[in-house]
């Protein structure tokens, strides 16, 4: 497997990109983009593969196309080993969830659907406080692509799981896409009530049984519920989407939706390399955020929080006051509400002052904290598959909302989507990024260069070695290293707060103290690593406790070294003059925006 293309066909553009192995190493060496054709006047989605095929030929001289069939295997400089594809064309994969408890048979289904890659439209409990013809009004009304049927542990509850079934049948939903099918319906509840659901859904909808989402109070089994979603995804979804049963007659591995494909590679990596990973993909309408600590992957998808379509949400949700506490200049508050209007009603505008720019990255800041949140709000409870726990900690935790997601044992954040990949100096992508997630202690951070990650996610199925040396070489800008204090470390301007020892790789030793409240950047290479030692004062903690010293090894990127003082979380001066100034500091320290 030699000569691999592979396509992302988004809900505007696909992406196609060429990967070939050099001197016995997997590189990506050409793309070529096209508009997706899914809808009107072409309805084809093959058309805008075919064009995106054209470009990377025309780009590489390789002829992948003998009319419209793909010349498989490659022989010198004609054709290519496989193709894979994913796909969110068409609006992605949209699902409905249903649960016996809110709190936790619809929670853990939640979990399985936004895992394997879907926009949860919303969530239907027996203790949601609706009323049932609310509740059958909702699912008529949404129209999801699928439902998933939860509830119950086996051998527990029966009338509420078989009260969420007869909502289904009575609502009697249509599907979004494909007027002549049923509605997949999978069944991942009490096994008892296998019979049951057949009975009232057989008839009525594609109905599919899978294991137990939550076989126990104690244990959570997602898994299944994934791959039932997944593969009804192509079958029935995608089946239905013009142009996509000849797309699927062309691949050589499933299409998998482009969220399930990003998490897969995040997992790819995380588990090579043995390391807690957080990535970030934000997007014109949605932001999706995917963590993996240890074995167990989380994804949450912001349906509502983007930077052109939605980008009025943003302001809703986080209020004009956060959005102008990152904004380095002073401007009105209804010049600020009338700019992010006009960015809604003219999606496809790009900045094109240094002025709409610092103000764009401003409302990315807010976008990307608040999904953050609701990311952090999801990943409790009993978390992964087969995660055993006792059952004074399953309730302890689903009060207390203790969240998996930790800073302190974060190694790598990698951010995606045009507002970061796109942005005109890698350190304004580093300080959205700092500035949103607020990492704490040691953390590397990256960015993906032209957005490949859905393409060697889905590659990873079948070939995990060219997707992972492609993703470390070619996908991931490594934007350098993050040192900073840990939550709680609040102190006043200027205080004496840490010092620091650096060893650079050609042993030359950085001795500086710095104080609170400020950035400071030490240029190390992409390639290159240094030992930095920090001793903190006595008030102040970077990750061994208040006033103990840390050395660790730390690792380079286009921007360097950033030491962190600005306390956790970060404050910003309340008067406007004071806020003004202490941006625009911070932004000349990592050198953000010309002068």
């Amino acid at each position: 497997m030699d000569v691999i293309i592979a396509t992302d066909c988004g809900s505007t553009t696909t992406k196609a990109i060429l990967i070939e192995k050099k001197d016995g190493a997997y590189r990506q060496t050409f793309r070529g983009e096209s508009p997706t054709t899914v809808e009107a006047p072409f309805e084809d989605v093959t058309r805008g593969v075919l064009n995106a095929f054209a470009e990377v030929e025309e780009l590489s001289g390789r002829k992948i196309l003998d009319g419209e069939k793909i010349i498989t295997p490659a022989r010198g400089n004609v054709g290519v080993d496989i193709y894979v594809s994913t796909s969110s064309a068409g609006g992605g994969l949209q699902m409905m969830v249903a649960g016996a408890v809110k709190t936790m048979t619809a929670e853990s289904a939640q979990r399985a659907a936004l895992g394997a890659g879907a926009i949860v439209m919303d969530v239907i409990a027996s203790n949601d406080q609706r009323l049932p013809h609310e509740k059958i009004d909702r699912i008529r009304h949404l129209r999801p692509d699928m439902i998933l049927l939860s509830g119950g542990t086996d051998g527990g509850t029966v009338t509420h799981v078989v009260e969420l079934a007869e909502y289904i049948s009575a609502a009697n939903p249509r599907p979004r896409l494909g007027m002549t099918f049923q509605l997949p319906v999978i069944y991942a509840g009490n096994k008892d009530v296998r019979e049951k659901i057949k009975e009232i859904l057989s008839e009525k909808t594609s109905l599919t049984i899978t294991e137990n989402i939550r076989p126990t109070l104690e244990r959570e089994n997602l898994f299944p519920a994934r791959q039932e979603i997944q593969k009804l995804f192509l079958e029935h979804v995608m089946a239905q989407a013009p142009g996509y049963k000849k797309l699927m007659s062309w691949t050589g591995a499933p299409i998998m939706p482009t969220p399930g494909a990003v998490g897969l590679i995040m997992q790819t990596i995380a588990r090579k390399d043995a390391i807690n990973v957080v990535g970030v993909d934000i997007g014109g309408a949605t932001t999706d955020v995917f963590s993996v600590y240890g074995e167990i992957f989380n994804r949450t998808v912001s349906a509502n929080l983007g930077m052109s379509y939605s980008i009025s949400n943003v302001l809703a949700e986080a209020g004009l006051e956060n959005i102008l506490r990152w904004v380095p200049f002073d401007i009105e508050e209804s010049d600020l509400r009338n700019r992010i209007k006009n960015k809604m009603i003219r999606p496809t505008t790009i900045p094109q002052t240094l002025e709409e720019l610092k103000i764009e990255q401003a409302i990315s800041r807010e976008a990307l904290r608040l999904s953050f949140e609701q990311h952090k709000s999801l990943a409790v409870g009993l978390k992964g598959v087969q995660r055993e726990r006792d059952i004074s900690e399953a309730f302890k935790q689903e009060v207390t909302g203790e969240t998996l997601v930790d800073m302190l044992k974060l190694d790598l954040l990698v951010g995606s989507g045009g507002v970061l990949s796109h942005a005109p100096r890698r350190s304004q992508a580093l300080v959205m990024m700092i500035d949103a997630f607020q990492p704490e202690g040691i953390t590397r951070l990256a960015v993906d260069s032209i957005f490949m990650m859905p393409h060697l996610g889905v590659l990873s199925t079948v070939n995990e070695q060219a997707a992972t040396e492609v993703f470390v070489k070619d996908c991931l800008i490594h934007l350098g290293t993050c040192v900073s204090l840990v939550k709680g470390s609040i102190g006043k301007f200027k205080e004496k707060c840490i010092s620091c020892k650096i060893t650079m790789p050609d042993g030359k030793k950085i001795e500086e103290s710095l104080p609170y409240g400020g950035l400071r950047v030490f240029p190390l290479g992409i390639d290159q690593s240094a030992e930095i030692e920090i001793v903190p004062a006595k008030n102040f903690d970077v990750g061994a406790g208040r006033g103990k010293p840390v050395i660790k090894k730390v690792f380079g990127g286009v921007v360097g070294i950033v030491i962190d003082t600005r306390g956790r979380p970060i404050t910003l001066a309340k008067d406007k003059v004071s806020r003004v100034e202490q941006l625009q500091r911070w932004a000349k320290a990592i050198d953000a925006y010309p002068d």
